[in-house]
C-alpha cells in the first residue's frame, strides 16, 4: 500500500470551480475509461484498485478492493442500494427508418416511463434530439412506444440536457417481461462489447428496478461482505433504482424512486448517537438517506420519489463517508462529492487518481472517502 502526499501538481488540467451548482472541469485521458468488467479480464469482482482517502487530512493510499477492510473499524455502517439492474435498453425506429436506441430510466406508472432516445451509429449511439410529441416509435421486438412531452420542457434548456421523454409503451405482459425477454443492459459508447445482464448486478441486488447499475457495490462478493460483518462492520439496506446516469453539461438528476425501511433509520440514528461512521456505498446511497433526514442528522424511514440535488450549498446530514466510483467530467455527481469532503480534498483525489491511471465508470476502480476514524 503507498501513501501520497497531497500536494498539488498545477500542471494537471483540473480548474477548480466554487460558483453555485457547477462541478469541477478536468480532462479524463482515454485511456483511463474502463471499457470491460472484470470477468473479461479475467479477474475477480474484489480486485478493482480501491484509493481510500482521508478527507481531514488529504492522506491518500492505494490498495485493491478487497482490502478495504483494512480501512473499516469495528462499528462502521456501510449502507447499500439492493435495487437489481433492468435491461433497459431496447432498439426501435422511427417512420423514417431511423434507428434508436431507446433507454427506459424511470418508471412513473404500469406503461408510463421516463425514457432517453440515443441514435444509432454503427458500435456507437448519441443523443437524439428530433423526437416529436405523439410520434410512435417501432420496437424491433414488437410493440410501440408513444412520446408524449419532453420531461425537462418546463425545466431547463433541453440543448443541455439528455433527451428524456415522458412515454406511454404498448407490448405483451408487462414491460418489465419484454424487457427480461428483448431488452439489453444499457452501455455506452466506452463499451464496445454487449456483457450478459449478471455483469451489471451487485451481490445486494433483491429488487429489480435500476436502469443502471448502482455500480459502487459491484466489487463486493459474498466471501468479503462475511469478512467485514464478521470484523463488527454494519450492513444496512435501502433502495434507490437508479435512471439513465449519462448527465454532463452540469445537468442536475432528476427524480428517481427511493425507499428507507423502519429498520434501516433506526439504525442510522443509533450509530449516530454513538458517534460511529457512516458509510454509503455509493451516490444512490446518499441521495436517498438525503432524502428522508433532517439537517440536524435524524432518519426517518420513507418512500417516494425523491428530487434531492446534493450540492456544496445544501450540505450532507446522513452520512461522513462514501464509497462511490470516479465521476466524469461536468457530472453533477462531482457537487455530491464536494458537499461531503470538500473541493480542495476531491481536486486532490481526482488528481492522484489520473496519475496513478485508475479506471473510470461502472466496471472502474473505486474510491473511499473517509473521516479520521473514531
Amino acid at each position: 500500500m503507498t501513501t501520497l502526499t497531497s500536494n498539488i501538481n498545477t500542471s494537471l488540467p483540473i480548474q477548480g470551480k466554487t460558483y453555485s451548482n457547477k462541478p469541477f472541469h478536468f480532462h479524463l485521458p482515454d485511456v483511463l475509461q474502463c471499457a470491460k468488467p472484470t470477468e473479461a479480464r479475467g479477474i475477480a469482482r474484489d480486485k478493482v484498485r480501491l484509493m481510500v482517502s482521508n478527507k481531514s487530512t488529504d492522506e491518500i493510499e492505494h490498495t485493491l478492493f478487497r482490502n478495504i477492510s483494512y480501512y473499516l473499524q469495528e462499528g462502521d455502517v456501510l449502507v447499500v442500494n439492493t435495487s437489481g439492474t433492468l435491461k433497459a435498453a431496447l432498439e426501435a425506429h422511427r417512420a423514417d427508418g431511423t434507428l434508436l436506441r431507446i433507454h427506459l430510466s424511470t418508471k412513473q406508472a404500469e406503461n408510463q416511463w421516463i425514457i432517453e432516445l440515443r441514435q444509432v451509429f454503427g458500435q456507437h449511439t448519441k443523443r437524439f434530439k428530433g423526437g416529436q410529441s405523439g410520434e410512435v416509435l417501432q420496437l424491433s421486438s414488437g410493440g410501440k412506444i408513444v412520446l408524449e412531452t419532453p420531461y425537462y420542457s418546463n425545466h431547463v434548456s433541453e440543448e443541455e440536457h439528455l433527451q428524456l421523454w415522458q412515454a406511454s409503451i404498448e407490448v405483451e405482459d408487462t414491460v418489465e417481461s419484454y424487457l427480461d425477454r428483448h431488452g439489453m443492459p444499457i452501455r455506452y459508447n466506452y463499451v464496445k462489447e454487449q456483457y450478459p445482464q449478471s455483469y451489471y448486478q451487485t451481490v445486494f441486488a433483491q429488487e429489480m428496478g435500476s436502469a443502471e447499475m448502482p455500480s459502487a457495490g459491484r466489487a463486493f462478493t459474498p466471501q468479503l461482505i462475511a469478512k467485514l460483518v464478521s470484523k463488527g462492520v454494519q450492513i444496512l439496506p435501502v433502495v434507490l433504482h437508479t435512471g439513465v446516469a449519462s448527465l454532463e453539461l452540469h445537468e442536475r438528476p432528476y427524480q428517481e424512486y427511493y425507499r428507507v425501511s423502519d429498520f434501516t433509520a433506526s439504525a442510522l440514528n443509533l450509530a449516530r448517537q454513538q458517534n460511529r461512521r457512516i458509510i454509503a456505498v455509493g451516490t444512490t446511497v446518499v441521495r436517498a438517506l438525503e432524502t428522508v433526514t433532517t439537517r440536524n442528522g435524524f432518519t426517518q424511514s420513507g418512500e417516494g420519489w425523491t428530487d434531492e440535488f446534493i450540492t456544496p450549498e445544501r450540505g450532507i446530514f446522513a452520512v461522513n463517508g462514501l464509497l462511490t466510483g470516479f465521476h466524469e467530467p461536468k457530472a453533477s455527481h462531482l457537487l455530491m462529492l464536494e458537499a461531503l469532503a470538500g473541493l480542495s480534498h476531491i481536486e486532490v483525489t481526482y488528481q492522484s487518481a489520473i496519475e496513478e491511471a485508475y479506471q473510470w465508470h461502472e466496471f472502474g476502480d473505486l474510491h473511499l472517502i473517509i473521516p479520521t476514524p473514531s
